[in-house]
């Protein structure tokens, strides 16, 4: 037997191992399993290289073996194996695993933000066994060689070493157990409850059995624990509608069958495969602020984390299942996603895939498609605003109300398939309700000369349509701000000469209702309605205003246009009233109900509601 000290380094990370790096303990048991899981693959792939390797593959599986009275927990494989050097190579120094330079940022951040290339290497998970253990023995054989090798220590500073004549091939790690504690977060790992428990969440997939030992002292046969049924691993041709729907539930909790289903495989330098679902019905927590959200994460099949973040944007927080990558720049503990390429082009590779499926399902299957855009389309136009990589492809599977039905909705493709021959704007206008924007005076002059306006109600609509600039080369115009260009060449000479008739009466009235508007001007929108109150075209509407005043943000005083009917009788007789009267005080009521009654047209606010209702009974009495 030989005692020797572990590398300085190797003694560091050890320490950071036990006491800083894992936040769940459990995490022990899922990093034997795995590397039990990697040495049953680089044995197989090592006897197809080699076919003069003797080594017997008939029954390649994981063993898990509990004694309550010992107080021991052993995993053990019949994989690959190590020889000696490789005992010492791997587990008594850093090694290939890491470098001084990893441990001296590892304490710095102490967030474990590692290099990948600590993920996979034995070394590294095999440390997280002594926060379960005081002591730790491994045995181990490689297929090559006549003699195994025994390697013990209890995590301090020495580790001994030395040859065993009788050892199987392969690996077997045996802990000796700390005493569980509560008040530390340490369970009872001899429990057979509990570590079926464990191995059903993180490592239920993994292609090779785990077969849990009956317990020392009974009777029975060693039982598999781990379903090995990785869906997203096997032949789509050769998975049901029901597993589909089975596993939907494993992974969301969500007892109605998924709306869809989506699988997808990358090949090549990086390689992952994922199978996604889009729910039938939103969940509750949809528009919580603190809702979890995100895909389950598997590297090589083994559970890395819930609630992914990385991997999915929040506009699509929906969308459930499971991502499975080979190969990922993780932290040490595999807790914890670094943003690096890789992350980004998966994360890029499955938005854009999930957004291509929501258009199939518009054109193949319009009934779901409006099931999904009624459960989650509120959601999915979040992403106009905060995923300008994919606005197109978001814009290009939205639906919205419009004029052009009363009770249906358009995508833009085809609200543009409709479009007047020389009508170069996407016309829409925003509100509480479809009843409230339909009724509003800012669509009269639109109806009347037939062109469709989008009918925008969501909250979030009153957001995206100040950061979308355009779809399909026609630009978004609101009809209740800024100029609508309306009018035929014959009509705006009339509209010049009626501005030249009007000029002293909108002068005046724009000094009267100075406090309360920037400007009056003659309106080219409306028909039947004398006046209505519109925005500049970069102006906050009153809505949005309201949204970020609501949210603690002051904002200057927004004025606001009123816009005159010139052929409505009240604005002519106002213009009479006007030329003819050298008193105007009772003219100046006139034009304060005038905007007033503009106001609550579209639905606004009187800054003054007892004066106006003052003021209309007063003129109400003089006319009777």
């Amino acid at each position: 037997m030989e005692t020797l000290e572990f590398q300085s380094e190797a003694r560091q990370l050890l320490q950071l191992m036990i006491h800083s790096i894992y936040s769940n303990k459990d995490t022990f048991l899922r990093e034997l399993v795995s590397n039990a899981s990697d040495a049953l693959d680089k044995l197989r792939l090592e006897t197809f290289r080699d076919k003069d390797l003797t080594a017997d593959t008939s029954d390649l599986h994981i063993a898990i073996d509990v004694d309550r009275e010992q107080r021991t927990l052993t995993v053990r494989d019949n994989g690959i194996g190590m020889t000696r050097d490789e005992v010492i190579g791997l587990i008594g120094t850093i090694a290939k695993s890491g470098t001084a330079e990893f441990l001296r940022k590892l304490r710095e951040s102490q967030d474990a933000a590692g290099s990948q290339d600590l993920i996979g290497q034995f070394g590294i998970g095999f440390y997280s066994t002594f926060m379960v253990a005081d002591r730790v023995t491994l045995v181990t054989r490689h297929p090559r060689s006549a003699e195994g090798v025994r390697w013990e220590s209890t995590g301090e500073s020495t580790y001994t070493i030395e040859d065993v004549a009788d050892a199987p091939q392969g690996t077997s790690v045996t802990l000796h157990l700390k005493p569980a504690d509560a008040e530390d977060n340490l369970p009872d790992y001899t429990s057979t409850a509990k570590i079926t428990e464990i191995v059903k969440r993180y490592a239920d997939f993994i292609t090779w059995p785990i077969r849990l030992l009956p317990e020392r002292g009974e009777d029975g046969e060693p039982k598999t624990v781990n379903s090995r049924k990785a869906l997203w691993a096997r032949p789509s041709s050769e998975v049901t509608e029901d597993e589909y729907a089975e596993f939907y539930r494993h992974v969301s909790h969500d007892w109605n069958k998924p709306l869809e289903t989506i699988r997808m495989q990358a090949e090549g330098t990086f390689e992952y495969q994922a199978l996604l679902f889009i729910p039938s019905q939103a969940p509750i927590d949809l528009f919580m602020r603190d809702a979890k959200r995100g895909v389950q994460l598997y590297v090589k099949r083994v559970f890395i984390m819930d609630d992914c973040e990385e991997l999915m944007p929040e506009y699509l927080r929906f969308v459930k299942g499971v991502v499975d990558a080979q190969d990922l720049s993780l932290n040490v503990s595999r807790e914890i996603l670094q943003q690096d390429r890789q992350i980004q082009l998966m994360r890029r590779r499955l938005v854009k895939k999930v957004l291509s499926t929501v258009k199939t399902m518009m054109t193949e299957r319009p009934e779901d498609y409006a099931t999904f855009w009624r459960e989650f389309g509120r959601a999915v136009k979040e992403g106009l605003l905060n995923d300008v990589e994919n606005r197109d492809a978001i814009l290009a599977v939205c639906s919205f109300h419009s004029t052009h039905d009363a009770e249906g909705q358009t995508t833009l493709a085809q609200y543009v398939e409709r479009m007047k021959q020389d009508q170069q704007h996407i016309y829409y206008m925003t509100g509480e309700s479809r009843v409230a924007v339909e009724n509003s005076p800012h669509l009269e002059a639109l109806r009347a000369k037939g062109y469709e306006v989008l009918v925008l109600t969501d909250p979030v609509d009153e957001m995206w349509v100040d950061a979308v600039p355009e779809f399909d080369g026609k630009q978004f115009q609101s009809v209740a701000k800024g100029q609508v260009d309306l009018e035929t060449e014959e009509e705006k000479a009339q509209a010049q000469e009626r501005e030249k008739d009007f000029a002293d009466l909108l002068a005046w009235m724009t000094t009267a209702l100075e406090e309360k508007v920037k400007q009056v001007r003659l309106s080219s929108r409306l028909t039947t309605s004398p006046a209505c109150v519109v925005g500049d075209a970069h102006d906050l509407t009153p809505t949005l205003e309201k949204m970020y005043r609501a949210m603690g943000q002051e904002l200057p005083p927004v004025k606001r246009i009123l816009e005159l009917n010139p052929t409505h009788p009240l604005v002519t007789g106002l213009h009479k009233a006007f030329t003819e009267r050298e008193d105007r005080a009772g003219l100046a009521e006139t034009v304060e109900l005038l905007h007033g009654m503009a106001l609550l047209a579209e639905g606004g606010e009187l800054a003054d509601p007892s004066r106006f209702v003052r003021v209309l009974s007063e003129h109400l009495q003089r006319s009777l």
